[in-house]
């Protein structure tokens, strides 16, 4: 998926003249932590987050404090045609919580860890009503084709599909499955040498 997909398109943003306070009631009147900075033409010309005004807000009282003083002004940026799994890996390593979308240099959207958080949820059906059994399997292809078929033949809707890193040749495969009663399930798999390790219905 890319992410133009899940990205804030049109995002609220604010001129580097702009005073800091007028940066924290504009996040507050919206309920957001980022806001991106921008000249005329939606020229991306930094990025504030939340944490960094709250910091800023005292000493901005006290002194000439700019928001050019407290924005990041290099910000780590993605593309809408850049891949989620490259943005997420991007949250991770640097720590963030969010970073502007950019097509050259023209500010296109935001995209934060919560949107990448809800499309996991998402793909990964957590949030509806669905059952999951784990099983070890083999590194083998025929494992799995023969545990998705027992599966499958037993009733099984399998929603999605994810698994833990390789470990000497077994990994757990988490099968979720539409809403369904497990134990027929883990009962075939089992018949058939597999071993389950939680069938939850």
């Amino acid at each position: 998926m890319k992410i133009e997909a899940l990205m804030i398109k049109n995002p609220i943003t604010i001129r580097p003249r702009a005073s800091v306070s007028e940066a924290i009631e504009l996040m507050k009147a919206n309920s957001i932590r980022h806001l991106p900075v921008v000249t005329k033409g939606k020229k991306l010309y930094g990025f504030l987050t939340l944490a960094d005004l709250k910091q800023g807000l005292i000493p901005s009282m006290l002194s000439d404090v700019s928001l050019d003083d407290l924005m990041i002004k290099a910000p780590i940026m993605v593309s809408p045609d850049d891949d989620i799994e490259f943005a997420a890996q991007l949250i991770y390593k640097h720590k963030i919580g969010g970073m502007p979308v950019v097509k050259g240099d023209r500010l296109v959207g935001i995209v934060t860890a919560t949107d990448m958080l809800r499309t996991f949820i998402d793909m990964m059906g957590i949030l509806s009503t669905t059952s999951r059994i784990d099983v070890v399997l083999g590194d083998q292809p025929a494992a799995f084709k023969k545990a998705t078929q027992i599966i499958h033949d037993n009733g099984g809707d399998i929603v999605n599909v994810s698994m833990t890193p390789q470990r000497k040749g077994k990994r757990v495969y988490y099968f979720r499955l539409s809403a369904c009663k497990t134990h027929i399930i883990k009962k075939a798999l089992e018949s058939e040498r597999f071993k389950v390790l939680a069938a939850m219905d």
